[in-house]
Order: structure tokens, then sequence, then C-alpha cells
């Protein structure tokens, strides 16, 4: 099997223009677009606070968490009668 060819296209574009008419076609691909264009802003947006947060502490200023080493005592044996 391979690619489809222009005519197979032609005819997959005029069902689906025929079961969804061509206003609901362009509505859906117009929300595509703002879907796509508000995914770039965001991503945009995340790189910027990134960026923000990466100047506010520069690589190797980073403190490691205070962790205490806490030991459990657990009872040697348990004997049941």
């Amino acid at each position: 099997m391979g690619t489809f060819s222009l005519w197979h296209w032609m005819v997959v574009l005029l069902v689906v223009l025929l079961l969804f008419g061509s206003g609901k076609v362009s509505t859906l691909m117009g929300d595509f677009a703002k879907g796509i264009k508000s995914f770039k802003k965001n991503m945009a947006d995340d790189t910027d606070a990134s960026m923000e947060a990466s100047a506010e502490h520069p690589a190797g200023t980073l403190s490691a968490p205070n962790v205490s080493a806490q030991t459990t005592k657990t009872p040697e044996t348990v004997r049941h009668g």
C-alpha cells in the first residue's frame, strides 16, 4: 500500500464537506488555529518564567534541602506465647 493519490484526497475532502458543511469545517479550523496560538503563547510564557527563575538562582548556588538522618528502633524479637 502506497501513499494516497491526489484523487483520493479530493474524494475525502468532498465527503468531509458534504458531511459537515463548509461553515462547520471553517469554524473547526478557526478553533484549531486559536488553540495552537494559545499553546505557543503559554509555552513562551513558561520559557520566560523558567529563564527568570534561573536568573534568580544561578547554577551551583542552590542549596540542598535540610534533611536530618533519623533512625527507627524496632523490637529485636517478639515472642508470642
